[in-house]
Parts: structure tokens; sequence; C-alpha cells
């Protein structure tokens, strides 16, 4: 009876079956690494792996590498230049495409997974399948309903009972949220279609489910200032809402009342990641291309010319360069871009620095932004004369306008300008696992599930009734129950 009940070691089980288990998919590199420090099993190859691998774990994270999403469309010379990047340390390699494909989606923390974004006066929060609303809910962009004008806390969402939120967009005026089941739902202003709801007549003040999109599952919403883009599983992409500029991307400036798909994107390949400018769009596509489409203005389009393009078509600087991009970020009059090997460009206006070259010259085309070339960045987030990028190391570094503080910069004045990448020494004891940035505010989520954020308060977009303004990183908490407290109602 006691051999029965003998604790069983790591080091007693088949080999193959260890092999099996570390290459399952279900063991981040965190474990990886850790399980690489601390079994006795990985102090010799026993012939499982081959030599050219530090250790089985390293075997392990580099077949897992192989099959991810990212790494998988790679050609040899991108495989090889990010293996150098990440110092020959395969380990290294997977933390950092899992930390880029959760930067645009969920992150893994120690309290569970989340994912914020910012909208222009509110943030919405996404924890275990749940949302949590803060801020101004004007046209009823909060989902709270009717007499809903502010949430001065993170307070829950009502969705559906079965509904699981795995995705979330937040724009001025709207919001969009994918479930778990891949339905879509929206609510806010859709005065110009954009929560894809054919009736205008009022705000839509409760999440509701997008009904043209019932059988076609998405797994991301990208919320632009008047229309919507969505992403489906198939890698195809939709969209509705108002199309003066041919941000939709359908070839003409007619506005769609439901989702509708861009053909021409269905012909390039498989759409992997979209963003949404307030009125031009941005894809890209799995073999590293961007497509964009919609208002040339400020050169978002990164063509090098202000024409509006009413369908997509691939900027060509990269193409040319060869360089893979894995992920884009839509600001108000500037684009920031990541590539398969860390490194950062950026283009648009150039005012207050934003472009973080080091002057306030527009860049009519994408532009390595040298500065960072040494950190190897999982995340880039623009916004309104802001631009943040996060590295794999858990640093922040922002640039481009203060704006009530919302850069984050203790010693630097509310209005200041930064021009070049700077470090965010207010945020170093924590590791930053996602940020996202609004007009004037700023949150981010560690990877122990905390939620910090500075900037303008005024309308309690960073979850706090007590404070206007936040210049040094302020803890927010969630309203874990149901709770109408804190609510402000419109008057009667």
């Amino acid at each position: 009876m006691a051999d029965r009940l003998r604790s069983t070691w790591i080091e007693d089980l088949p080999s193959h079956l260890i092999l099996e288990i570390l290459s399952s998919g279900r063991l981040s590199a965190v474990d990886l690494a850790c399980l690489d420090l601390t079994s006795r099993t990985f102090r010799g190859s026993h012939g499982l792996f081959p030599h050219k691998f530090q250790s089985l774990v390293d075997f392990a994270a580099f077949q897992l590498c192989g099959s991810h999403p990212i790494y998988a469309p790679l050609g040899p010379n991108a495989r090889n230049e990010l293996f150098n990047r990440c110092s020959g340390n395969w380990k290294r390699v997977l933390r950092f495409l899992q930390s880029v494909e959760q930067s645009s989606d969920m992150v893994e923390t120690s309290a569970g997974n989340m994912q914020i974004r910012t909208g222009r006066y509110h943030t919405l929060l996404i924890k275990d399948s749940s949302v949590y609303a803060c801020g101004s809910s004007l046209c009823g962009v909060l989902g709270r309903g009717p007499e809903t004008t502010q949430c001065v806390a993170f307070t829950m969402i009502n969705f559906p009972s079965r509904a699981r939120v795995i995705q979330l967009s937040a724009s001025h005026n709207h919001a969009a949220f994918v479930m778990q089941s891949g339905e879509v739902f929206t609510c806010g202003d859709n005065s110009s279609f954009c929560c894809g709801h054919s009736d205008i007549g009022r705000p839509i003040f409760r999440p509701r489910l997008v009904e043209a999109l019932k059988g076609i599952p998405c797994k991301q919403v990208a919320a632009g200032l008047s229309f919507t883009m969505f992403l489906t599983r198939r890698g195809h992409v939709y969209t509705c809402g108002a199309n003066a500029h041919g941000q939709l991307g359908h070839g003409d400036t007619l506005d769609r009342p439901t989702p509708t798909i861009v053909e021409q994107l269905e012909s390039v390949g498989s759409v992997v990641q979209i963003a949404a400018g307030p009125s031009y769009s941005l894809a890209v596509i799995d073999d590293g291309t961007i497509y964009s489409f919609g208002s040339g203005t400020n050169f978002c389009l990164g063509h090098g010319e202000q024409y509006n393009e009413l369908q997509p078509r691939a900027i060509q600087s990269f193409r040319r360069k060869a360089k893979h991009i894995v992920r884009v970020s839509a600001g108000d009059e500037h684009v920031v871009a990541l590539d398969s090997s860390g490194f950062v460009y950026t283009w648009g206006k150039g005012y207050c620095g934003v472009l973080g070259h080091g002057d306030e010259i527009d860049k009519t085309t994408p532009e390595f932004l040298s500065s960072l070339k040494s950190h190897v960045a999982v995340q880039v987030c623009a916004s309104k004369r802001k631009t943040f990028v996060l590295a794999d190391d858990g640093s922040v570094y922002g640039f481009g306008w203060m704006g009530f503080g919302s850069l984050g910069f203790l010693d630097r004045g509310a209005s200041d300008k930064v021009t070049r990448p700077r470090i965010l020494d207010s945020l170093r004891p924590h590791h930053i696992s996602q940020v996202s940035t609004g007009l004037y505010h700023t949150v981010v989520v560690t990877n122990r599930g905390r939620i910090y954020g500075f900037g303008d308060n005024e309308r309690a977009q960073l979850g706090h009734d007590t404070l206007r303004g936040c210049l040094e990183p302020t803890e927010i908490f969630l309203q874990e129950m149901e709770c109408d407290e804190g609510l402000v109602s419109e008057p009667e």
C-alpha cells in the first residue's frame, strides 16, 4: 500500500512522455524556465534532443515556437533574426511570441486573464471573461443602461448568462465585445451604423448581439470613430458604419448599416490583426504585409501621400525591405508597427515628437525607430499625440505629448513634449504585460494582474471618484460583484 502512495517524481516518468508534456503548448515560457532550473532530468540530453539545444526544455520551447501562429509564417531570414535578437534562447523567443500575441488579446496574469482598453473618456477591462467599465457613459458606451451617465469605479457590465467575453475594443462613443462563441455584441452611439444594427433612432445602452454576424464567428473587433472592423476566425474582415473616406474598404464612400465583408482582403491572404484609426483602417496579413485604407490625412496610410484609399493597399516599404510586420496600432494622427524581430516603426504626423525620432517632422512612410533597436518590443500603442512601446522585460517606453500627465513622466510638465523614447521610471517596480492609452489617460496591467492608471481623471476614467488627475501611476480596483453604487444617473 505504501508503494502505491509513494510520490512520483518527474524523473520517474518515461522520457518521451516528459517531452510530450513540455511541448503540449499548455506550459508558458515561464513554466519552461522554472522546469529548466529545477528538474534534474535536464542535466543531460539522454538522447532525447539534438546537442545544439541547451536542454530538453530548450528543445521543447523550440518545438512550441515552430507551431506558433506568429512564428510559423516567418521565412528563414526572419526566423534567424528573431533567434539572434533573443540571444539564441528559445525560451525567450517563445516568450516574445506569446507576449506579442497577448498584446492584442488577453494577457495571462497571476490574478487571471485580463485585457485593458481605453476610450476617449472611459476605460474597459476584461477579467476572467467578465467586463468592467469606468468613466463617462456618453451615448451608452459603458453598456449600463440609459440611466447611467458615469461610473466612478470599475463596475461590471451585464451580458447574457452564458456569454464569456474574450476581446473588446473601445472608441469615442461606442464599444464592441467578442464572445468565446465568436458572437459580437456592441453598444453606444449607432447614429452612423457603427454598432452594426440597422436602427439608428437612439443609442444602444446595453450590449446587443450583432445579428448580421450570426454564424460568422469572430476573434477580434476594432472600433474607429464612427465605424467598426470585425476580424473572423477564418481571417476575413467585415466593416460597417460611416465611410466618407473609404475607411470601410469597399471601393466606394457609401455607409454600411451592417457588417459587410471586405472582398479585396479575401484574395491577399488571411488577416491576423486589425486596427482602426479615426477614419482609416489597417489590416495585418499572415505574410507580414500591412494593408491600409481610408483617410490619407497626416500620411497615416504609409504610402508617402495624403490621398484617400477606398480599397486596401499594401504598404510597399515593408515589402521592399523584407520586413514581416506582426502588429500595428492606429493613433489619431500617426501609426506604430512592430515587426517579427521586435523592432518598431512609426509614421504619420510628427507633432509633439510622437514618432520618437527626436523631432516633430512628419514621416510619410514607415521609418525605423533606431533608438529602441537594443530593446525587443512586444507591444506598440498609439493614441492622441503619444506613443507607448512595451519591451519583453516588462518595461514601458513613452514619447510624445504629456497631455495632463498621460505620458507618465513625473519630472515633466503637463504640457511638455518628449521627442525620443524614454523609459517610464514610475513603472519600473512592476512588470507590465499590457498598456492602453486614451485621449488624456493611460492604463496598464502588470503580470500580477494589478491595474495602474495615470493622466486625466475628470470623468472618472481612471476608476477613482476623488481624484481629478493622477501624475503618478495609481492602482485601480474592481468592484468584483455587480453593484449600482457609484453610478451617476441622468436627471429626470
